[in-house]
């Protein structure tokens, strides 16, 4: 190492925030004193390994991943420019810490990106409240199991959108999804893999609805998908066939073999005077009938709006 290098490691390690270097590839070439007391983890621990590798693991206040998705390290080696976020770390010790974290590219002498650099701070005592206070309230609205938002926060969104639009609700639909024969999956495969296979069924359901759409767990192998802006029952059918049809063509591979599942849907448009029980009691009531008709199908209300 070079004078000039150890300068400047010198100085890095002598401040309070964290810094971290990586390559292309997210591989960390660089960790000073500051990242090691923020994170518990040492510089030999960490360099070589990737930013990911069950390391910092970055969640913001919505519990959403960044290393899968949204990683600040990429966003800003992508577009060249520097970017900052609040987030939670994972700290050695098992717990989340949360930070201000500042990204930015850095370049060689032809201009060219050739890694990232992250600086990151504790939030200020007043922060750390507000964005723990955001997280508990974003868990607290969470099924553990699936990531999906939980019976209470679909509850409380439905009649929230139908308080809202009382005189004219017909642009609002829900869908009551049930996953057929659960059972049979836990009996021959056992509780893990029938965890997986909630897990896989909520994750296609939510990747194939639309942004403005939600999907929450109502409950055991439940599903309520609440659905905006739909225009009439044909489209809400639509969107109701195509999660059907995603569902069946889904396969779990375990250890003993593949387990499939396929779900049954009842789905209705909200009518003027619905409120939340009442909206979903209809989509219940259809998604049952077409159980005891042979599970695997969707059935939408065509009842006449008034």
């Amino acid at each position: 190492m070079s004078d000039q290098e150890h300068f400047y490691q010198s100085l890095l390690d002598n401040i309070a925030d964290g810094v971290y270097f990586v390559d292309r590839d997210r591989r960390i070439t660089y960790w000073n004193k500051g990242a090691e007391r923020i994170t518990g983890y040492k510089a030999s621990e960490v360099i070589g390994k990737s930013c990911m590798d069950n390391l910092l693991n970055h969640v913001n206040a919505e519990g959403k991943m960044l290393c899968m998705e949204g990683c600040p390290l990429t966003a800003c080696m992508a577009s060249g420019e520097i970017c900052e976020n609040e987030v939670f770390l994972h700290h050695a010790g098992g717990q989340r810490v949360p930070v201000y974290v500042r990204t930015a590219p850095i370049r060689n002498a032809q201009g060219e990106i050739i890694g990232g650099v992250e600086t990151f701070s504790k939030a200020s005592p007043a922060r750390a409240d507000q964005l723990e206070l955001a997280e508990l309230r974003h868990r607290s609205d969470t099924d553990a199991l699936t990531g999906l938002r939980n019976r209470a926060y679909i509850d409380r969104l439905l009649r929230g959108l139908l308080l809202a639009d009382e005189e004219n609700p017909y642009s609002l639909g829900v869908l009551f999804i049930d996953v057929d024969k659960f059972k049979e999956v836990n009996d021959t495969f056992g509780h893990e893999a029938g965890d997986r296979a909630l897990k896989m069924v909520s994750e296609t359901i939510q990747n194939n609805l639309r942004k403005t759409d939600v999907v929450g767990r109502w409950g055991g192998d439940e599903f309520i998908a609440v659905v905006q802006d739909v225009n009439s029952t044909d489209e809400l059918q639509a969107i109701a066939e195509k999660i059907r049809m995603l569902v069946e063509l889904s396969r779990l591979d375990l250890e003993g073999g593949s387990a499939t599942v396929t779900v049954t849907i009842g789905g209705t448009l909200a009518h003027k005077g619905d409120n939340g029980e009442s909206l979903l009691k209809r989509a219940d009531e259809l998604m049952y009938r077409m159980k005891r008709s042979g599970r695997n199908r969707v059935e939408v209300d065509q009842a006449k709006q008034y």
